[in-house]
């Protein structure tokens, strides 16, 4: 029976990412986001395993980011493959697209530096995170008007796309296939570009009970993300529900 290897894993959950992201905080940490319809995912998996056997002192974690859509949102992961190395909570480099040569690069460059010891300590509270993180809606937008604001969005056709990007340009994997999907199955949709607006960002996913994005809206109600709007094209319940 082949031996398992200690240093790589596939994510089940976030406990287990956390988990192992916390084991040992002077360690760094390689993460692989990759996604089963992205082609260029398939070869750099090969690349990712073969660098965990080379580096046995990293940790090489592998995150399905369609199905572990929770930890590939907080990364802001917009496209696949997407590689982030981390050492304890510190992030050391990113990497985007299929570059098997610059993961190999990163890996080599951060698993074989020291890690960082601080020269002094403080009993100061941490910064304030920056405005990326915020999630809030517009401080003159009360909690009524955003959702009000969202519905109307939510009905300006009877099909609505809240997607990363555009039809046309569109920012991340999910959202590049579900429109892929929609136009095969000559779907006629309007689309909201989330990036654009956090206070709709953050009102859907509360609004509709719906943590990540794409969000297909049909005649003003959730239907789902990505895996499920590619299981009712594919069963025709879609084209049903649009008579």
């Amino acid at each position: 029976m082949a031996e398992t290897q200690s240093n790589f894993a596939e994510i089940e959950s976030t406990d287990q990412f956390k988990d192992l992201l916390s084991k040992d905080l002077n360690r760094v940490s390689v993460i692989n986001f990759w996604a089963t319809f992205a082609e260029p995912c398939k070869q750099m998996n090969q690349v990712f395993q073969e660098l965990a056997k080379k580096y046995p002192a990293a940790l090489f974690l592998q995150v399905e980011a369609e199905s572990q859509s929770d930890i590939a949102e907080s990364f802001d992961v917009e496209a696949v493959p997407f590689f982030i190395l981390l050492r304890g909570h510190t992030l050391l480099d990113r990497i985007s697209g299929a570059d098997a040569s610059a993961l190999t690069q990163a890996v080599a460059k951060h698993v074989s530096a020291p890690p960082y010891t601080p020269l002094s300590q403080t009993s100061q509270a941490p910064a304030k995170p920056p405005a990326d993180f915020a999630t809030p809606a517009a401080e003159d937008e009360t909690p009524e008007a955003l959702e009000k604001r969202c519905r109307d969005l939510m009905n300006q056709s009877d099909v609505v796309l809240f997607m990363k990007g555009s039809p046309e340009t569109p920012r991340c994997g999910f959202s590049r296939k579900i429109v892929g999907l929609l136009k095969d199955a000559n779907v006629e949709f309007t689309s909201f570009d989330i990036l654009t607006d956090e206070g709709v960002r953050q009102g859907l996913k509360k609004l509709n009970d719906w943590p990540t994005f794409p969000q297909l809206i049909v005649k003003g109600e959730l239907v789902g993300g990505l895996d499920i709007v590619q299981e009712m094209i594919n069963s025709g319940e879609l084209a049903q529900l649009l008579l």
